[in-house]
């Protein structure tokens, strides 16, 4: 099947825009409060650099902003992410294949920078379960739902990497800002190549991982 990135990545956009302040209010808990900021103002930035760049691949556009210009520590991690998947789609002609290999090879960029482990609270924790799904042969609907499980399954645990492994159990409760951020990123994936697949809607999502249950 054929798949326009351009779209997933305006879709992303959106989703991003309208998570602004579930976003925010998470990452108060347990950081300084501007992953919403940063994911938000990215992808803006990425819409409009994919708008100057016509003929450039979309996620090779997405990680160069993600990598040069988006700040927090979330930033780089996200553009590592999109440099997989760009690497992953320019080498393979099937594109699920691609998002398969670029998902793993960014989890495990990831992992390599910032030393995190599923259940350390992060955003590997919505990444690996993505990568599981993917290389079960789960269509993209399927895989966007068991990274918003893997997501709101943070809420659970006490943060051993990170800023949120600062604040004690202050963020109990409340899943990681960077799982849930991460976790949109397939459930809009999902929106624009399986749309009659999806289930929830987006308030239905972020309901679903609000600070207030």
């Amino acid at each position: 099947m054929t798949l326009d990135h351009r779209l997933v990545l305006r879709a992303y956009a959106q989703t991003a825009r309208a998570a602004h302040e579930t976003l925010t209010a998470l990452d108060q808990l347990s950081g300084d409060g501007d992953f919403g900021d940063n994911l938000r103002e990215g992808l803006d930035r990425v819409e409009d650099a994919l708008g100057e760049r016509p003929d450039d691949p979309a996620f090779a556009v997405a990680a160069s902003v993600f990598l040069d210009e988006v700040g927090g520590t979330s930033g780089p991690l996200i553009g590592l992410l999109f440099q997989e998947i760009a690497r992953a789609l320019a080498a393979s002609e099937d594109v699920r294949e691609g998002w398969r290999t670029g998902v793993a090879e960014g989890l495990a960029a990831i992992q390599r920078v910032g030393e995190a482990e599923p259940g350390d609270r992060t955003m590997v924790d919505a990444l690996a379960p993505a990568r599981d799904a993917l290389a079960a042969g789960e269509g993209y609907a399927g895989t966007a739902r068991a990274a918003l499980s893997g997501a709101r399954a943070t809420a659970d645990i006490r943060a051993r990497r990170g800023r949120a492994a600062y604040v004690g159990d202050r963020a109990l409760g409340a899943p990681d800002p960077g799982a849930t951020g991460v976790a949109l990123l397939f459930w809009s994936l999902a929106g624009v190549a399986e749309p009659y697949a999806a289930t929830d809607t987006l308030e239905e999502v972020l309901r679903q991982v609000r600070a207030d249950g």
